[in-house]
């Protein structure tokens, strides 16, 4: 079964998916989207924190009811009967069952403090781990570095993380309880008084909405910016930078950035500020009109014997407490929302679609045949084609060269060849199936790649080159560490590995770990070749493996490139042409397109050819050092 797809379909299939998955966010709200996921991750991780959670709410539930059934008691007894004994049992009720709530309540808000931080590192892994499972051709793409942005702010102090949206849950379930139990008490003896409060709260709920709206508008403008911002202000003064930050004079540069984006920042929150200050203004003087109405009620009932003065003591603490838990309510459900829609972002981006199609057919291990038949790719977003037509077999075992001037396509018809994007038109074969119905991991498997741009991580030597071992250990640590020590000596990592005190186990750089070293550019070049060797995949691509090398290590990786390859597939991309006599072919890429094809021999002596002249003049440098 053959796939064949338009420009349109290939780059649209996965942005049409992402174009939909945008758009749930105006279509409804992201309440329930929200809760169905973290409830169940949060209770995966750890169940003991939805127990406290549920003690808690019924300790804070309790604790206002005790003065609102107690009061009235006190106050009549001691208008009334005045038993000592029964103040004492009214006043202990109040005063030391309020104590023990509060004690418990602190004891319990204590052990929930410890949860905010546990379930954002919980989270930060789970976002960590989707964004490194993303499709490469995503993480290139400004929409979802965007989403990336909004997810991490949204999960963090926007919406107060996973312990925030719980917390407002909680409140507004304790709300209700309380709700129903005050209102009882009020109906039976005031129900006038509902109506005031209630028409006050309408009023506050349309003001605090207000202020929401302007919050999330505000949000998403400061997106951008705080990702530009943290830029600047975290990664670029990062130590790396160092040489040209000094030698280029570039602090003012920097500081000059950092001053502009921190202006936009500063102006967004002042506009917030301006534009909110009016609604809250009206929010306290809704809180005034509140007590006036209410207490003026209570009070002409109290004077017509309508009511005792310890049912008068009760409605005030009734009424206060009823606004305050009813005010409470709305604002938790606006609040409800406004945090689930920041939380939402992060939803968002853990169901971020993928961006190629993946087939199902697992890939037989060994050498294999690879054939690009009529290959044209332009970059997602661009019309500008960086390859067009492309056709080239490439035989199992074979070594292939890979030659021509920057930007002529060499590293873009890697990226195709490895998956790492998929073409905008023609087909990429493998053993005589469209590589898009295999397997994806399956298929990347059997690659191992060294990039011109490739990244060491700030871990050990040996954890750097065993990295693949982390998605399949089944080799025994002797076989490892055999393994190991032949890819040193070949890649001549040996001696410096010999030269550390702590071998391989020494940490490269410094990010984490005080006593790691930073190697030369050319021993991260060696440690770079070194994990791809380790990998043994079938397919080894060297893109401009020995850019950071001098020249005997050139020599040595040259002389030494039918050892390292072996018998597996090997293709070679490089500025250095000397390089090419070790491979069966060469392919010139010239402005998207293969010009030449053939071995060394054929082309070298091609009249007016690119790689003839090419090669010429590079020897020419070399005959003249």
């Amino acid at each position: 079964m053959k796939i064949q797809l338009t420009k349109r379909q290939i780059m649209g299939r996965g942005y049409i998916r992402v174009l939909k998955h945008n758009k749930l966010k105006k279509e409804k709200g992201h309440a329930l989207e929200v809760y169905k996921f973290f409830l169940p991750e949060a209770w995966r991780h750890d169940k003991k924190y939805f127990l406290l959670k549920i003690f808690q709410l019924v300790e804070q539930t309790v604790n206002p009811f005790l003065s609102i059934l107690t009061l009235p008691l006190i106050v009549d007894e001691l208008l009334g009967g005045r038993r000592i004994e029964r103040l004492i049992l009214y006043v202990a009720i109040i005063g030391l069952g309020g104590e023990i709530l509060s004690f418990i309540d602190a004891l319990i808000g204590n052990y929930l403090d410890r949860y905010s931080e546990k379930f954002n590192i919980y989270f930060q892994e789970l976002a960590s781990k989707k964004i490194m499972g993303l499709d490469f051709q995503v993480t290139e793409d400004k929409k979802a570095l965007d989403q990336i942005a909004l997810a991490q702010e949204g999960i963090s102090w926007y919406s107060g993380g996973l312990t925030g949206i719980v917390d407002v849950l909680f409140s507004v379930i304790q709300d209700v309880i309380k709700i129903f139990g005050i209102s009882a008490i009020i109906l039976s003896k005031a129900p006038l008084l509902l109506i005031i409060t209630v028409v006050v709260l309408v009023v506050s709920a349309l003001l605090n909405r207000k202020v929401n709206s302007v919050e999330q508008k505000s949000y998403k403008n400061l997106a951008k910016s705080n990702r530009i911002f943290g830029y600047i202000g975290w990664n670029i003064v990062d130590f790396r930078y160092g040489k040209d930050v000094r030698l280029y004079h570039a602090q003012k540069m920097i500081g000059n950035n950092f001053k502009k984006y921190a202006k936009m920042l500063s102006n967004e929150w002042n506009k917030q500020a301006k534009d909110t200050i009016g609604y809250l203004m009206l929010l306290d003087m809704t809180d005034v009109i509140r007590d006036l109405g209410s207490y003026l009620y209570i009070g002409f009932l109290a004077i017509y014997g309508k009511i005792s003065l310890g049912i008068m003591a009760q409605l005030f603490n009734a009424s206060s407490a009823f606004y305050m838990a009813t005010r409470s309510l709305v604002f938790n459900l606006q609040n409800i929302t406004k945090r689930t829609n920041y939380a939402f972002e992060f939803v968002k981006l853990m169901n971020y679609p993928d961006a190629i199609h993946k087939g199902t057919k697992k890939v037989a291990r060994g050498p294999h045949t690879f054939e690009f038949k009529n290959v044209c790719f332009s970059y997602p977003g661009s019309d500008v084609q960086v390859l067009k037509g492309i056709n080239l077999k490439i035989e199992p075992c074979e070594h292939l060269s890979v030659v021509g001037l920057n930007g002529a396509g060499k590293t873009t018809f890697i990226k195709l060849l490895c998956r790492l994007y998929d073409p905008t038109s023609g087909q990429i074969l493998m053993d005589g199936t469209d590589i898009r119905e295999y397997d994806y991991q399956s298929y990347m498997n059997e690659f191992s790649p060294v990039f011109q741009d490739f990244k060491l991580f700030a871990f050990t030597f040996k954890e750097n080159i065993l990295v693949s071992d982390y998605v399949n250990d089944s080799v025994s640590d002797k076989e490892k560490e055999k393994k190991l020590q032949s890819i040193f000596k070949k890649t001549g990592l040996s001696d410096k590995i010999a030269s550390l005190e702590k071998g391989d186990e020494t940490y490269i750089f410094k990010h984490y770990n005080k006593d790691g070293i930073e190697p030369s550019g050319g021993e991260q070049q060696k440690l770079a070749i070194a994990r791809t060797l380790y990998k043994d995949s079938p397919v080894v691509i060297l893109d401009e493996p020995t850019a950071a090398l001098d020249p005997i290590a050139e020599y040595e990786i040259y002389r030494q490139f039918e050892d390292l390859v072996g018998g597996k597939t090997g293709i070679y991309i490089s500025h250095r042409l000397s390089s090419c006599q070790f491979c069966d072919h060469i392919a010139v890429f010239s402005n998207g397109v293969i010009s030449e094809y053939g071995t060394h021999e054929s082309l070298v002596n091609r009249k007016n050819g690119l790689y003839a002249k090419m090669f010429h003049a590079q020897a020419q440098y070399y005959a003249a050092s």
